[in-house]
């Protein structure tokens, strides 16, 4: 059984995972309040989910300010939302 700690970042995980999908174009400031955590926390859930390959970062070529990026999820990220929300849904019966 997994800890009250472990459940609580697997819940903020999902929760950055779903707002990704919906819009790829949100700015980590953006993702925190959302989700209801730090920068530095949605900064962090989101450099962990790229190195797991769950999330991709590409840059909006067109964009005047080059410095923006969208997340996008992966085919491995789509498989991990799913797992996620399966045992998010497990766990609130």
């Amino acid at each position: 059984m997994a800890s009250r700690r472990e459940e609580h970042q697997e819940d903020v995980r999902l929760r950055v995972m779903r707002l990704i999908s919906e819009n790829p174009e949100l700015s980590t400031r953006q993702i925190a309040a959302e989700v209801g955590v730090s920068n530095g926390s949605a900064y962090y859930v989101l450099t962990a989910l790229v190195q797991k390959g769950f999330v991709k970062l590409e840059n909006f070529r067109q964009n005047p300010r080059k410095g923006q990026y969208a997340y996008l999820l992966t085919p491995r990220g789509i498989r991990e939302k799913s797992l996620l929300t399966h045992r998010f849904i497990d766990r609130k019966k």
